[in-house]
């Protein structure tokens, strides 16, 4: 028979057994209801969409039934705005919360990247995807990146671990026999064009099959929310379209009474659609959060091949309200109030902190972040953080917006206008009463001028202008 020491012994071991069993599995209950509690993360992110181009924003006759639901069931944000005029400074931003000129990803003389430069995303700047994956998500990109087509620039060595797409914008790489001038776009052929599709860093298609480009981003993207729908994630699908040249598959071809642009616009609808009823289906809907909006403005000066900018001045390219702000839906059911609408300030830079705050994550403390935390505008329709917005055009600051007021310091169009015309007095108008900007109302409100040009100058002495990246090219040393 054992004794008293031997029980005494055995029953300290199967006592200590017992709690450390105890508390693996509360470990496990916690981590469980950890990942449980944070949501999947979609960013739908079109190219060149104008902020009047939907349905639910006002358009006439470009037919867009799924975002008008999306709308209906989630929220539109009608004052919401990128970070630049122009894709590669607003992809940056999107993906790093900051505004573009604190990364170096903008210019005053390169507006993008091209597939000559050797510039792209630095590596010290913390991405959404590698944010979101140090807090257990898996991510996936499916479409157009333009942050560096180089390979220590993509998508797989930035935080995601999966991409599908063109690397830059599609109207580059042009085939050196292609019309010449806009004959190319006004009736856009495949072979005009020779970039490239790459999945992960390997190039599997060039040219690309642009016709097919939106299905195909979908397609993927719809194969990964499948393939992950037991774990949390994130996924980012920045389409290709309505950027020209204009492209949509047999399908659309004819569809909609806008044309070319309008059939285009409708197959992203599509694609829009595709995405929430596959997160239906798979019962994610309730554990998804999903944004959808643009770039930048529409390219008004491609005339029909472009979008519109609804009751907005300017488009893409320029600092005026069509350029800069963009239609915006959040989809989230049961956690978003359905068939709200707020006119709250916020960004794309703001998806990145509010993204991350919801997955639990941490949003870099080590260097001035510019987003702000959405959550409680989108799911209780409160008050924005967001006061402020910076007008950035390249490295110049050209305007400033604070509630309601918008200065213009230096203004300059969208494209054909070489320089900026610098302000004596700042232009200034209210952009509640007056959202397509044509009352200036700078000599009723000097103490408004004054505020506006000083709070632009405390944000300049605090911003460190870094070497562009867009400026590097391959074969030169700069």
């Amino acid at each position: 028979m054992p004794s008293t020491a031997h029980w005494s012994y055995f029953s300290y071991f199967l006592a200590h057994l017992l709690i450390s069993s105890g508390a693996a599995t509360t470990l496990q209950a916690q981590s469980a209801e950890s990942k449980s509690n944070q949501p999947n993360i979609v960013i739908i992110f079109c190219d060149d969409l104008g902020y009047g181009d939907l349905g639910c924003f006002g358009h006439p006759t470009i037919q867009t039934p799924h975002l008008d639901r999306m709308a209906a069931e989630g929220m539109k944000l009608t004052q919401f705005y990128s970070a630049s005029p122009v894709c590669t400074p607003s992809r940056a931003a999107l993906m790093t919360g900051r505004l573009p000129i604190r990364s170096g990803m903008c210019s005053n003389t390169k507006r993008v990247l091209y597939p000559d430069s050797a510039g792209g995303i630095p590596e010290s700047e913390v991405l959404l995807p590698e944010a979101l994956k140090e807090a257990g998500y898996a991510t996936g990109c499916f479409g157009k990146w333009h942050l560096g087509h180089l390979p220590q620039f993509l998508p797989t060595n930035n935080g995601f671990d999966e991409y599908f797409g063109i690397p830059y914008s599609n109207d580059m790489d042009r085939a050196a026999d292609s019309p010449r001038g806009r004959a190319a776009f006004n009736a856009p052929e495949v072979e005009y064009w020779n970039n490239p599709i790459l999945r992960g860093t390997k190039e599997i298609e060039r040219p690309s099959h642009q016709p097919t480009i939106t299905k195909r981003y979908t397609e993927e993207a719809i194969r990964f929310i499948k393939e992950n729908e037991e774990n949390p994630f994130f996924v980012y699908l920045p389409h290709s379209m309505p950027h020209i040249p204009l492209f949509r598959s047999e399908d659309f071809a004819g569809k909609s009474r806008r044309g070319l642009y309008g059939d285009v616009i409708e197959e992203l609808d599509w694609s829009v659609g595709q995405i929430l009823q596959t997160l239906r289906e798979q019962n994610l809907d309730h554990k998804t959060l999903v944004f959808f909006t643009s770039d930048n403005g529409p390219w008004l000066t491609h005339g029909l091949q472009g979008g519109s900018a609804g009751l907005l001045r300017d488009g893409k390219g320029s600092t005026w309200e069509g350029g800069m702000r963009e239609p915006c839906i959040a989809w989230w059911p049961g956690t978003i109030p359905a068939g709200t609408s707020t006119a709250e300030l916020g960004s794309t830079m703001d998806l990145y902190v509010t993204s991350i705050n919801l997955a639990g994550g941490k949003v870099p403390d080590d260097r001035p972040v510019d987003g702000y935390d959405l959550t409680k505008v989108i799911k209780e329709n409160s008050k924005s953080p967001r006061e402020v917005m910076y007008y950035y055009r390249g490295q110049r600051l050209m305007a400033i917006r604070k509630g309601p007021w918008k200065a213009h310091f230096m203004t300059q169009a969208s494209y054909g206008q070489r320089e900026p015309v610098v302000e004596e007095t700042p232009v200034l108008y209210h952009l509640e009463y007056d959202p397509s900007e044509v009352h200036n109302v700078a000599e009723q409100h000097p103490e408004v001028i004054a505020e506006l040009t000083e709070l632009a100058e405390q944000h300049k002495s605090g911003v460190e202008v870094v070497p562009s990246q867009l400026e590097l090219r391959l074969g030169k040393t700069e």
